[in-house]
């Protein structure tokens, strides 16, 4: 199955080819620096992948060589506003409608070409795995221009590497290369930037050997339960779990690990 979707405007392109969804911010001209017509967009691409249950993975990069995604345009109006009225109208999905999304039960990787700063750091923080191009720079880089990573940085990044770490670049503005993300394991995996598409590839391919609906399980129960200890989590009678449970998926591994055979997953 193979399907194009373009985005109405110039500055993100979807295209959903063999179950893997690849967005594309591409304002190249800025870093790919994200608009409010380019926020708006990508809440309508995650809303559409929602309710898509053909996709199974989503790719999420910026286009060209030299940015993932600088954050937010800093040439737009929206730099006009106090702090407090960013504040204010602050999007509950978080930067680029990604980095606070949990409603979102597909598994997203985070292709990082190039810069990945401000909210574009917040994209990847919103990711579930992170594979970098040895050239790409890392970094919450708002208090060099008086501003705070408000989408989610400073809160995601003290709980996804450890503390001082964290705090190391939230309190600096600093910005880290992919190898030293990768060791303080935010980044899955780092290549040339030549070798990138072929490693996005690789985790895309062990994403599809595994069973839809045991995959979108997985991240449901990841994004719906952080907030409870594991006990807790473990009873929580999820939509994803129960589906998974009693899906023909479930019955189809079972019989093509008895047959000796790769499985053909039904997706349902």
């Amino acid at each position: 199955m193979t399907a194009v979707v373009e985005a109405p405007v110039d500055t993100v392109t979807l295209t959903i080819q063999n179950h893997v969804a690849t967005v594309v911010i591409d304002r190249q001209h800025v870093l790919n620096a994200v608009d409010a017509t380019t926020h708006a967009r990508l809440n309508e691409i995650w809303a559409q992948l929602e309710n898509d249950p053909s996709v199974r993975a989503v790719v999420v990069t910026g286009a060209g060589s030299r940015a993932f995604c600088v954050g937010a345009d800093m040439s737009t109006s929206a730099v006009d506003k106090t702090g407090l009225e960013y504040w204010a109208g602050l999007d509950p999905n978080g930067f680029g409608g990604l980095s606070l999304r949990t409603t979102l039960d597909i598994p997203v990787i985070a292709r990082v070409n190039g810069y990945a700063l401000g909210g574009g750091m917040e994209i990847v923080l919103g990711a579930d795995i992170v594979v970098a191009a040895d050239t790409a720079k890392f970094g919450l880089t708002e208090p060099r221009v008086g501003r705070l990573a408000l989408d989610g940085g400073i809160h995601q990044l003290v709980r996804r590497i450890p503390y001082t770490q964290a705090m190391g670049m939230l309190l600096t503005g600093r910005k880290a290369d992919a190898a030293e993300m990768q060791s303080m394991g935010l980044v899955n995996e780092v290549v040339p930037a030549e070798e990138l598409d072929a490693a996005v590839q690789r985790w895309v391919d062990q994403i599809l050997a595994c069973a839809p609906t045991s995959v979108r399980a997985v991240k449901q129960m990841v994004t719906q339960t952080s907030h409870l200890t594991a006990k807790e989590a473990r009873g929580l009678r999820l939509p994803a779990l129960m589906a998974a449970l009693d899906s023909e998926d479930s019955a189809e591994g079972v019989r093509a690990f008895q047959e000796k055979r790769a499985p053909v997953w039904p997706g349902r």
